[in-house]
């Protein structure tokens, strides 16, 4: 069979199974919230009872990748067992648990010739997710789906291909006993990068999709895809310290946003030092970071107070590290730290430090970030920190969704206007 041939056949799959979703979130739409909870117990207890297959499919996928020279990092980050898979489980009981947001009356009013007039929250409809590695999201974004009333078209990356079929395939398997469509929850067929194409083309079928993973993934989901994409993730994040920080919260907050865990997306990758705290704020810090394993790539001035700080590039300043890894530069204004942001930063969240209230506000005014924090670590950008229960993502657009996307950022809305025979005249 030709390639064109093969093409062909593997786009026609993607669309029927887009498709078969669409027939699906026509169901969910209709679906109460006690149908979609039951369900979502039913999901996590079949995930406990079948935890076994799952981990035997699981180590398909990380011996096949030990064997491609895999680093051991993303390894883990694959690797399944018996307590990732209850916590998976647990995470949708903890979905079941959330307010349903469908169903929910942003606002209403009755206008003056006696229309009533209802915004309410329905669901997206079919949702398409495109991710990287933890098989673990399979799970907890079927479950966010189902939750806000949308069908889950999944397409992991071929890396936890086993792993994500069997997760699916229980999945599914409970979605039917619960008495919902197992097509609430589908994986995306094929393993080539031509079938993320076609469900970037499905518009039409398909009604947004949201991409989670590097870099590099996000920005061919945005610049490739005909279906609207809510973007999430690539985190440049700044720590900046004010002339008037309190010294001794700033290098606390500064080695949490750092270090607590450096490979996320609300990690700190940037720091920034007014020239007026610098000489005594950065030896302390460089210390501190030094001892924490802590590479600072710093420009002159922060050098200067460290002989191991590696010269900063340009590359430096737009870098997502994800490592303990770390940019430096001493600024002279709290305005010239804005500009730095604005010109480096990838808009997802920036802190300042400092005892000055106009200097926080004038922070908070110029920074476009979708989170702006004051005086406290940039990791609390996360939904379970913000009290949302859950996330899909953190979205770093500024269309419908900002920031954390919990259930609420998963449905659009529609206008209801209930009349006694008004006419418009």
């Amino acid at each position: 069979m030709t390639a064109g041939a093969d093409t062909d056949r593997e786009r026609a799959a993607v669309l029927d199974t887009a498709a078969r979703a669409r027939e699906a979130a026509v169901d969910l739409a209709g679906r109460s919230r006690a149908d979609k909870d039951a369900a979502l117990a039913a999901m996590g207890a079949a995930l406990r009872t079948d935890a076994a297959t799952i981990v035997t499919a699981n180590a398909t996928d990380v011996e096949r990748a030990r064997a491609a020279g895999t680093p051991d990092a993303i390894i883990d980050r694959l690797r399944l067992d018996e307590g990732r898979i209850a916590a998976m489980a647990d995470g949708l009981t903890q979905v079941a648990a959330l307010t349903d947001p469908v169903g929910e009356v942003v606002r209403g009013f009755t206008l003056p010739n006696g229309l009533e007039l209802r915004q309410v929250r329905v669901p997206f409809g079919v949702v398409g997710i495109i991710y990287e590695a933890r098989p673990n999201v399979t799970a907890d974004a079927a479950g966010l789906c189902l939750k806000s009333g949308n069908a889950a078209l999944l397409r992991g990356s071929s890396s936890a291909r086993e792993s994500n079929a069997a997760i699916v395939d229980v999945l599914r398997k409970a979605l039917v006993d619960a008495g919902l469509p197992a097509d609430a929850v589908q994986l995306v067929p094929g393993d080539s990068r031509e079938s993320v194409g076609h469900l970037m083309r499905a518009r039409g079928l398909v009604d947004v999709l949201i991409p989670r993973g590097g870099a590099s993934l996000i920005r061919s989901v945005v610049e490739g895809s005909t279906v609207p994409v809510i973007e999430t993730g690539v985190g440049n994040c700044h720590v900046y310290v004010d002339a008037d920080a309190d010294l001794d919260m700033a290098v606390s907050i500064l080695l949490n946003a750092k270090t607590q865990r450096p490979s996320v997306c609300n990690a700190a990758e940037t720091l920034l030092v007014h020239a007026d705290a610098a000489e005594a704020f950065l030896p302390r810090a460089l210390a501190a970071l030094r001892d924490a394993g802590v590479t600072v790539h710093g420009d002159a001035r922060v050098a200067a107070y460290d002989e191991l700080v590696v010269p900063a590039t340009d590359t430096d300043w737009d870098t997502e590290y994800l490592s303990l890894d770390l940019a430096a530069a001493v600024v002279d204004s709290l305005e010239d730290a804005c500009r730095h942001i604005r010109r480096h930063g990838s808009g997802h969240t920036e802190a300042i430090i400092t005892r000055s209230q106009p200097a926080a506000r004038r922070f908070v005014q110029a920074v476009d970030s979708a989170a702006v924090v004051v005086n406290a670590s940039t990791r609390f950008t996360d939904g379970g920190e913000f009290g949302f229960g859950a996330e899909i993502g953190i979205s770093t657009q500024k269309l419908h969704a900002r920031g954390p996307m919990g259930l609420p950022e998963l449905t659009s809305t529609k206008y209801v206007v209930v009349g006694e025979g008004q006419i418009r005249g």
